[in-house]
């Protein structure tokens, strides 16, 4: 696999994320900066690095497994791993601009 198709798959699996949607929050879990970092290993394990809005948040399961079966579905990913970190914890200040515009905060 060539490094091209490596960040293409990136690429797919971030435009996947945006159409992710926290249950609680209007707005997609890519620019709402849950997503911390994403690797594609050449084997077609998609590593994803993400937090939630809170640590008690009550949708997690449901958001998790959203994010396993739609990046799943991405052509060339065979696994999905999704490691949950708190750290740095999650604020407003990691959402994107057409977040905050679209939650009427900026």
């Amino acid at each position: 696999m060539t490094p091209e198709q490596i960040l293409q798959i990136e690429k797919n699996i971030v435009l996947t994320l945006k159409n992710i949607y926290d249950p609680e929050i209007p707005v997609n879990i890519y620019d709402l900066g849950l997503i911390y970092e994403i690797n594609f290993e050449p084997s077609g394990t998609a590593e994803i690095i993400m937090t939630l809005t809170a640590p008690n948040c009550p949708m997690a399961d449901m958001l998790l497994a959203d994010i396993n079966r739609e990046v799943g579905k991405v052509e060339g990913v065979e696994k999905v791993n999704i490691t949950l970190t708190f750290d740095p914890q999650w604020d407003k200040s990691m959402m994107s601009e057409e977040a905050l515009i679209e939650l009427n905060l900026f």
